[in-house]
């Protein structure tokens, strides 16, 4: 009897043990109580971001025990790791986040990773180091997530256009060319002294050369003026007189020179305008005094007798202001007419030292093959090396063609060369961009303002950045980064919209219209735009199938042909 009672309680002490045994341990944790946001992982301003909600249930926390979780981003050829979070019982002593055996605990973490290409074919693991007392406990890896989604990736600098700096052709050059012939006070007689000087003469040479040239017109215009002294009915009929003579005196040199052109003739009784004028770049003592008066009076006569009135310097205007002002002026308006498109465009691949800069700038404009525009570009460089617009557009060229480094070489040239100019600081920020300098693309943009395309560079910084609302706002011109920024903001009919308008759509272009499509769950879309896509870059056969935009898609016998073939 008393050996089976001894049996018995060595039988309850051995089950107790391994009871306590159990306790003792750690069990590995099920992922149904592990969840991580965003499913599935996100790009965002070049960062990997998660938050990682796990529960501890109770009952499964030992209170000796401490837990090092730490999550763990693994790809092909590497892995990278999150931040460390340490958990203990209520036993321990150390700084750890102490978790009630009894009721467990909910905890958060949050890490993010700097991203790489390859971790859009990625698994997100929550990894343990535990241990009780001084015993270590073996937990496996829990998988909570599986994938990048890598859209913003997509964003490239060389989508936008860098700046040309325009031409200042004009195919029609307006000139004009004056003359005066002076009177006496009171007097309307055309002197010989006067329609004689070389003034006069010059004037006739250019109405005869511009009516000979028949890519000039020429058409003619009379002022004739009295001075405001004297009373207003005396000058009309003076200021009238002079008009008529000298009228009178040009119709026989037009016909005289043979020259036919149209001849427009007025008068101005008072000229107090020209006083005015007359007056404020002259030094004449009291000349604000003077101006005070014109602008207290508008009667003809009561400002004459004021000025009148100002005795210490009137005798000065009489001697420097007044006889200024006695004169029929002689004008010729010119029209100079440039050459026509044709003209211009053969010269500058026949003979471009013919053309000033304006008309070859003009002929790179009117150019539609990229290396004739190039040719152009360096001829301009070549015969006005002082002009930055030569190489800035020609870093253009560059730029397109890929040739960063030069390009960056040609923006910087004409940035010296104009002291700062607009468009080459708008172009060095875009070279920045390329070369992965955000900081140095700010600066420069901040030195661009007014070029067109500086609201897009914005808009691709806040992409950048992560903030998507903003960058969204700030495009302006349609580009495939414009509608980037639409698909990261879930706007995807503006951006269909916004791709649809690009003006010279690439591959890229048609596989973020296969993204839309994939994203409104247009099949069609998605295989249409895809095979155009990969026609013109065969290596986005590949990024497609790993692309978790188009995951659902995976399996879809249409979706694989669209990318296999």
């Amino acid at each position: 009897m008393k050996k089976r009672f001894f049996l018995s309680l060595s039988l309850m002490l051995v089950v107790i043990g391994i009871f306590t045994s159990c306790k003792s341990s750690l069990n590995p944790l099920a992922s149904d109580y592990i969840k991580s946001q965003p499913q599935p992982l996100e790009l965002i301003a070049g960062k990997v971001p998660v938050t990682i909600n796990a529960t501890f249930p109770g009952e499964w926390f030992n209170k000796k025990a401490s837990l090092t979780v730490i999550p763990v981003l693994r790809y092909e050829g590497g892995e990278a790791w999150g931040n460390s979070y340490n958990y203990q019982g209520e036993k321990v002593a150390g700084n750890g986040q102490v978790i009630s055996q009894k009721n467990g605990a909910n905890v958060v973490l949050k890490s993010e990773f700097d991203y790489t290409p390859e971790m859009q074919n990625s698994r997100l693991y929550l990894t343990f180091k535990a241990k009780i007392g001084n015993k270590q406990i073996e937990l496996p890896d829990v998988q909570i997530g599986d994938g990048v989604l890598a859209t913003a990736a997509l964003l490239n600098a060389t989508f936008e256009n860098p700046a040309i700096v325009a031409d200042n052709f004009q195919r029609v050059i307006k000139e004009a060319h004056n003359a005066n012939i002076m009177f006496l006070i009171q007097k309307a007689e055309l002197r010989a002294n006067e329609i004689n000087k070389a003034e006069v003469a010059d004037w006739n040479n250019i109405v005869k050369n511009a009516n000979a040239d028949p890519k000039q017109n020429v058409n003619i215009e009379i002022s004739s003026y009295a001075s405001p002294d004297g009373g207003y009915e005396l000058n009309e009929k003076l200021a009238g007189k002079r008009e008529a003579n000298t009228e009178q005196y040009l119709s026989k040199e037009l016909k005289k020179a043979k020259v036919e052109a149209p001849v427009n003739a007025r008068y101005t009784a008072q000229d107090w305008d020209g006083f005015k004028e007359l007056l404020e770049k002259s030094n004449i003592q009291d000349k604000d005094l003077i101006l005070r008066v014109l602008s207290m009076y508008s009667d003809s006569e009561q400002r004459e007798r004021e000025i009148k009135n100002i005795s210490a310097v009137y005798s000065t205007l009489a001697e420097e202001i007044l006889p200024q002002l006695r004169r029929s002026r002689l004008t010729a308006n010119i029209e100079i007419i440039g050459k026509t498109d044709e003209e211009i465009s053969s010269l500058a691949l026949s003979d471009p030292s013919a053309l000033n800069v304006e008309e070859l700038l003009y002929a790179a404009y009117l150019a539609s093959e990229t290396q004739i525009k190039e040719n152009i570009y360096k001829k301009v460089a070549e015969l006005f090396p002082s002009d930055p617009r030569g190489f800035n557009n020609l870093g253009v060229i560059e730029y397109i063609k890929g040739n960063i480094s030069e390009a960056e070489s040609l923006f910087n040239k004409a940035n010296q060369l104009a002291g700062k100019l607009p468009e080459a600081n708008f172009n060095l920020g875009l070279t920045a961009l390329v070369n992965g300098n955000k900081q140095k693309a700010e600066q420069y943009f901040g030195n661009a303002a007014g070029v067109s395309g500086l609201d897009n560079a914005r808009g691709y910084l806040a992409v950048l950045n992560g903030n998507y609302a903003q960058a969204e706002q700030s495009f302006s011109i349609a580009s495939n980064n414009a509608a980037i920024a639409q698909i990261l903001v879930k706007d995807y009919s503006k951006a269909s919209k916004t791709l649809n308008a690009v003006e010279k759509p690439d591959a890229t272009t048609y596989y973020l219209k296969a993204i839309v499509g994939a994203r409104t769950n247009n099949l069609n879309d998605i295989v249409d735009n895809l095979k155009a896509s990969i026609a013109l870059d065969s290596s986005l056969a590949a990024q497609a199938l790993k692309d978790l935009e188009f995951v659902k898609y995976i399996t879809n016998s249409k979706f694989l042909n669209a990318v296999t073939k």
